[in-house]
């Protein structure tokens, strides 16, 4: 039964129906489950009253069902912490977050007019939400940490030249001097970590408002942009991409997780349109040629896991239909099915 989000969902609140869901994904057989956005606290973390947070007692009390829920399932969990920055994208409501809006450099888009770009009392600030948001999941017992770095968000904001323009230290010419804010927050979290709790960073080329985007232009900026955060304490990328099966660069078929891993040495994550029969922001169901493609990679050593959303949201048992060769009984996806629980 779906239920929608905005009858059941409290302010920054995960309910007990959250539990249930995430639950339900764990018995289907999902091996990590990545949470929805979680935001530090910063006023501009979110874009929607809804989504949740890792801080106050409320919420932490919520988090603390659901990750209870998932391991009496046999499951493990990461928190994907969050922070919107500048591109706060309207939610389902008419709320709109308090100032500031923290940026690189104060560009929301080419249309919207330019704000004031971080202090660095506000990067500090922020900094320190992010360590604490961390040392709450760790109390919590979740399995392991994802930082979300990528699609136009805070951290990737300051990883594009588009949107950095700064000359301080959280500037420069380059993507290594440019991705010092994303190793701060790095640092700044597995600070709050064990040893053996691994840290995840989900990074793109792509942004929300410029699918066309690219951070790297190259192998070699690639390498520029994921060395700092890899000495700062990450233990696997999680690339993103609309299509996992697209080149990352010309010359070789690797895509962006392919490229992650043969520079780093680290595992990694693959994710982008894996079971849909449309690209990830349509709808659709599984086809047998994107899943016949996602293993070749696998199994040529590509990349070490492969991410599944939206087919995991329209159908918890996804995997398990997978695995049993039952694909014709895959459930369709719909976009809709982002704001309903089921």
């Amino acid at each position: 039964m779906q239920q929608s989000l905005y009858d059941i969902k409290q302010d920054g609140v995960p309910p007990r129906q959250v539990a249930e869901y995430y639950r339900t994904r764990a018995a289907g057989g999902v091996g990590l489950i990545v949470s929805e956005g979680v935001v530090i606290e910063r006023p501009s973390a979110k874009n929607d009253p809804l989504v949740p947070h890792m801080y106050d007692d409320e919420a932490l009390g919520g988090w603390a069902r659901v990750i209870g829920a998932v391991h009496g399932a046999g499951g493990r969990m990461a928190p994907q912490l969050w922070h919107l920055g500048p591109r706060l994208e309207p939610g389902g409501t008419s709320w709109v977050a308090p100032p500031p809006i923290d940026s690189a450099s104060g560009l929301r888009d080419w249309t919207l007019p330019r704000i004031a770009p971080m202090t660095e009392e506000a990067i500090a600030d922020t900094l320190a939400a992010y360590g604490r948001a961390a040392a709450n999941a760790v109390r919590l017992g979740f399995d392991a940490i994802e930082i979300h770095g990528a699609h136009g968000y805070l951290i990737d904001d300051f990883f594009w030249s588009v949107s950095n323009t700064r000359t301080d230290r959280w500037g420069g010419a380059t993507l290594r001097e440019r991705a010092r804010f994303g190793a701060a927050v790095v640092a700044a979290i597995r600070a709050e970590m064990p040893d053996e709790m691994p840290l995840i960073f989900r990074l793109s080329q792509w942004k929300g408002i410029d699918y066309d985007a690219q951070v790297a232009r190259s192998p070699a900026e690639m390498a520029d942009w994921l060395e700092p955060l890899t000495d700062a304490g990450v233990d696997c990328f999680h690339c993103s991409q609309r299509r996992f099966w697209e080149a990352a660069f010309d010359g070789s078929d690797l895509n962006l997780a392919g490229w992650s891993k043969s520079l780093t040495g680290l595992p990694t994550i693959t994710v982008g349109s894996v079971g849909l029969s449309s690209e990830f922001i349509g709808g659709g169901v599984s086809t047998p040629t994107p899943l016949d493609e996602v293993v070749r990679r696998l199994e040529r050593g590509d990349f070490d896991l492969v991410a599944v959303g939206r087919a995991l949201l329209a159908d918890p048992f996804w995997l398990e239909k997978l695995r049993a060769g039952r694909t014709d009984e895959f459930l369709a996806y719909d976009p809709s099915m982002r704001a309903t629980l089921t």
